[in-house]
């Protein structure tokens, strides 16, 4: 079959590859109809989240199931379904207290308590390192996908590709973003970064009744693609101090809630990168700083962008004084999908209106580049196999 393999920092090449078997009496072979490139795969393009080995790429996927495993039971050839990007077991103690991310045993090799920065990781991710389970990933023609009957749901045929293909990682995650936030309604939303996530952080806020929601973003297109989209209050941290713009929008308070939805690598200068190699950091806290900053006190800040290292200088301080509530995290997204299938079944969201590129999965090396460079006003990727 052909896939997006992984060589090395840079290098993600089109690359005929090996057939995926059923290796384990519970796994099903996908044949994958749709896939996306993510922001995070992009850390792993850029060396930030490091791989050594050749790899398959890719955690945003679905398809039709060509075989099954004899102990598979909820799922038969023919079905259409998406698949959650953490890999989850089931029946151990995380994944049965809604913890699914931190699955003790499908990420048998590096799983442990500790969340070190390069060992003891929690639940396995498709086609994210070797330290994250090692597992072949869905930018390909086919995909073994292990705990078959955990994770995956049949989809509506009534659903098209695209508006669930995103069900796999970033609209839950969106979600995540604002239900731990536990909106009563009316609250002033501030999502930092308006790229897939931020998009899908933005829909999740409306849904769960807030008031104001406000995109950040130091790119005009993808601020654009958010007001055009989600009809939101936008603002360009080259254009205005975010802090004391959304301060003046809140009566001087701050944000009810504010969302990271960028992580450790964003746009920086060249001062913001002498500093991460002085201190031996990955990236940048900047924007999760911002949020720190632009939250009201006794607010709540989400973090969904990744951090990957220790950073020197975090502001606890400020934390403390401002009573401010964290909550961050892999997506639970088995504790959200089937609630926000039906969201989509009944046409309460739409998800495809983020898409700016469908490509053959044969282009998936000028995808990256364009993602990632922010090239052609790009915004998500869909590749198709």
């Amino acid at each position: 079959m052909k896939a997006a393999v992984f060589h090395k920092p840079g290098q993600i090449t089109y690359d005929q590859v090996a057939d995926p078997r059923i290796e384990a009496a519970g796994d099903v072979i996908l044949r994958v109809t749709s896939t996306a490139i993510c922001g995070s795969d992009l850390h792993i393009l850029s060396g930030a989240v490091p791989q050594k080995e050749e790899m398959i790429m890719g955690h945003e996927f679905m398809g039709i199931v060509e075989e099954v495993g004899p102990a598979v039971r909820n799922l038969k050839r023919g079905d259409r379904v998406v698949v959650p990007f953490p890999i989850s077991c089931g029946h151990c103690f995380f994944c049965n207290h809604g913890a699914s991310p931190s699955c003790e045993n499908s990420n048998y090799k590096h799983y442990g308590p500790n969340g070190d920065l390069m060992d003891q990781k929690g639940a396995a991710l498709f086609g994210y390192t070797d330290l994250y389970g090692g597992y072949s990933g869905g930018q390909a023609e086919y995909v073994r996908v292990p705990y078959a009957d955990i994770s995956p749901r049949i989809i509506p045929d009534n659903i098209t590709d695209e508006q669930a293909l995103f069900l796999t990682d970033i609209f839950p995650t969106g979600w995540s973003a604002i239900d731990w936030a536990q909106l009563k309604g009316g609250e002033v939303v501030a999502i930092f970064g308006s790229g897939p996530v931020g998009l899908m952080a933005q829909k999740a806020a409306w849904l769960n009744g807030a008031g104001r929601v406000i995109a950040i973003d130091p790119l005009d297109y993808r601020l654009e693609k958010a007001k055009a989209v989600n009809k939101v209050d936008i603002l360009n941290p080259h254009k205005v101090d975010v802090i004391e713009a959304i301060r003046e929008m809140t009566g001087g308070r701050g944000a009810d809630v504010c969302v990271d939805a960028v992580g450790f690598e964003p746009e920086r200068n060249f001062l913001d990168k002498v500093k991460a190699t002085v201190n031996f950091e990955k990236g940048s806290i900047k924007v999760l700083d911002m949020c720190f900053k632009a939250v009201r006190r006794s607010g709540t800040v989400s973090i969904m962008g990744v951090y990957g290292s220790p950073y020197d200088n975090f502001p606890l301080h400020r934390i403390f004084d401002k009573g401010i509530t964290i909550k961050q995290g892999q997506a639970p997204v088995l504790n959200y999908i089937d609630k926000l299938i039906e969201l989509v079944k009944e046409e309460k969201v739409v998800l495809d209106d983020i898409i700016t590129h469908t490509l053959p999965l044969s282009e998936v090396a000028h995808g990256y580049q364009i993602f990632d460079e922010k090239q052609e006003d790009c915004v998500k990727v869909v590749l198709k196999p």
